[in-house]
């Protein structure tokens, strides 16, 4: 019984783990995302002030 339990939390701890893991990777390619389209912003206003 007490194997049984172990294995039951060490599956909801790799579980959990997973999830961390997606959701990290998720904020990460939103971080990247939003500094991309604030040098496209930065360039255009750039541009259009110096023109």
């Amino acid at each position: 019984m007490s194997n049984f339990k172990h294995a039951k939390r060490d599956a909801k701890k790799a579980a959990y783990a997973e999830k961390q893991q997606k959701h990290q990777k998720n904020v990460i390619n939103w971080i990247f995302g939003v500094l991309i389209a604030l040098g496209v912003l930065y360039a255009v206003y750039t541009i259009i002030s110096v023109g």
